[in-house]
C-alpha cells in the first residue's frame, strides 16, 4: 500500500454495526484484542483458516487509534473472510517485538502462520478495503476457512515448552533456547520445537539490546560485510519479506568464497528452516542456491 494517510471522520455507522453484529457460531470475532494468552490460538493458528491482520499500535498514537477504528469497521463488514487482531505495544511489548516493529502503527498480514506483507503508518479507509479484499482474493482460497466446530481440548503441553515461552515473554532468549535444546535432546525430530528454536535464534540476533544500527541500512552500505548481510537477512525475514532475505544471502554467496560463503549458506539454511519445506519462496530460493554453490 502506498500514499499518505488522509484523516476521515469516525464511522458512526460502524459503532451501530458493532452492536448489532453477533459472533459467528464458531465463536470467532472479526476484531479482537490480542493477549499473551490468545496470541497463538487466535492470531497464529487462525491464520491457517483465513487471512489474519495483526495491527500493532498504541493509544498514545492518534494514527494507531484511527487505523484501529477503520480496520475494525472494515473487518466487521467483511463477513469473517478475514479477521483483525489488535496488539497494544504498550501493554504487551514482548508480543509486538515478535514482529520486529520499528514504527507505530505497523500492520502485518498473516497466512498459514507466516507474515505475508506489511505496512507502517495509517491508510485511508478505502485503501484498507481494497487491500483486505486483495488479501481475501489471493490468500483465502489457499486456506481452510473458519471452523464451525468447537476445537477439541489440547493435550497438556510439555512444561519445558511453557518454560521456554515464559522466557521469551521476559526477553530471555538464551534461557528459551536452552529449554528447546533440552527438549530436542530427548526428541530430536520434533519439528515444531526445531522451528521455535530457530525463530528464537533470529529474535535474539535482532534484540535491540544487541543492535546499534539499522541492520538493513548497514548491510546495504557494506555489501562485502558478510556478518551485516546475515543480520539484514534476519531483519527482512522478521519484517515479512523472506524472499528479499533469501535473495540477499544468495547474491552475497555469488560474490564470496571459502569461509564467508559457508557462513552465508549456514544462515540461509537456518532461515529456510523457519518455513514449511513446500513454501514456494523456499523452493525458488533452493533452486537459486544450487546455482550459487556450483
Amino acid at each position: 500500500m502506498t500514499g499518505p494517510y488522509v484523516g476521515g471522520a469516525l464511522d458512526l455507522g460502524a459503532l451501530k454495526q458493532q452492536k448489532e453484529t453477533e459472533e459467528a457460531p464458531s465463536g470467532v470475532s472479526a476484531f479482537f484484542e490480542v493477549t499473551e494468552a490468545n496470541f497463538e490460538s487466535e492470531l497464529i493458528r487462525r491464520s491457517a483458516e483465513v487471512p489474519v491482520i495483526a495491527l500493532i499500535g498504541s493509544s498514545r498514537s492518534p494514527a494507531s487509534e484511527q487505523l484501529k477504528n477503520d480496520l475494525r469497521a472494515v473487518a466487521e463488514a467483511g463477513g469473517l473472510k478475514f479477521i483483525v487482531g489488535y496488539i497494544d505495544a504498550d501493554a504487551i511489548p514482548q508480543v509486538a517485538q515478535v514482529f520486529g516493529v520499528r514504527n507505530l502503527p505497523t500492520t502485518v498480514a498473516l497466512a498459514a502462520g507466516q507474515p505475508i506483507t506489511n505496512f507502517e503508518g495509517a491508510q485511508p479507509k478505502d485503501a484498507l478495503e481494497q487491500w483486505t479484499a486483495t488479501l481475501v482474493e489471493k490468500l483465502g482460497p489457499q486456506l481452510s476457512g473458519l471452523s464451525t466446530e468447537t476445537p477439541e481440548p489440547e493435550t497438556a503441553a510439555d512444561p519445558r515448552v511453557q518454560a521456554a515461552e515464559e522466557s521469551l515473554n521476559h526477553g530471555d532468549f538464551d534461557a528459551a533456547i536452552a529449554h528447546y535444546d533440552a527438549i530436542l535432546a530427548d526428541d530430536p525430530d520434533n519439528a515444531e520445537v526445531k522451528q521455535a528454536r530457530n525463530t528464537t535464534q533470529v529474535l535474539r540476533r535482532l534484540d535491540p539490546a544487541n543492535r546499534t544500527e539499522d541492520p538493513i541500512a548497514a548491510a546495504d552500505a557494506a555489501p562485502a560485510d558478510v556478518a551485516k548481510q546475515c543480520d539484514a537477512a534476519d531483519a527482512e525475514v522478521v519484517a515479512g519479506a523472506p524472499e528479499k532475505a533469501f535473495e540477499r544471502l544468495i547474491s552475497a554467496m555469488q560474490r564470496t568464497a571459502g569461509d564467508d560463503k559457508q557462513a552465508l549458506k549456514v544462515r540461509l539454511l537456518e532461515l529456510f528452516a523457519l518455513f514449511d519445506a513446500s513454501d514456494s519462496r523456499v523452493l525458488q530460493a533452493r533452486t537459486k542456491l544450487a546455482s550459487a554453490l556450483y
